[in-house]
């Protein structure tokens, strides 16, 4: 089993949501989170005074796949995630050695 972690603009959560629902993907967790890569932040306009903004919001998408489906599910993410402007995320896979279902104490693959 795979973990695939994307990091992507908050305005693609849905398209990215869209696309992993046509991978058959099951269940996925997001969070909200901060943080920067190569643009350094941004500037903001705050009651009239120019703020720099160190920490650009974020969205962190996590999914558990079975390793077959990893590479599908990263050029999904990636064709939705899309929008050829700086700052348009990172996609990370780790494996993942053991899943459990607490409900019905299922293990690996039908823990999914």
């Amino acid at each position: 089993m795979k973990l695939v972690t994307a990091i992507i603009k908050p305005f693609k959560l849905e398209d990215v949501r869209e696309a992993l629902m046509l991978c058959s993907v099951q269940g996925m967790t997001v969070s909200e989170v901060r943080g920067f890569g190569r643009q350094k932040g941004q500037t903001e306009i705050y009651r009239g005074a120019e703020y720099n903004v160190n920490l650009v919001p974020k969205l962190k998408i996590e999914v558990v796949v079975e390793d077959d489906d990893a590479a599908r599910v990263v050029d999904a993410i990636t064709q939705a995630a899309h929008t050829g402007s700086i700052g348009d995320g990172k996609i990370f896979v780790a494996g993942i050695e053991t899943a459990v279902r607490i409900r019905t104490g299922e293990i690996d693959e039908t823990a999914l």
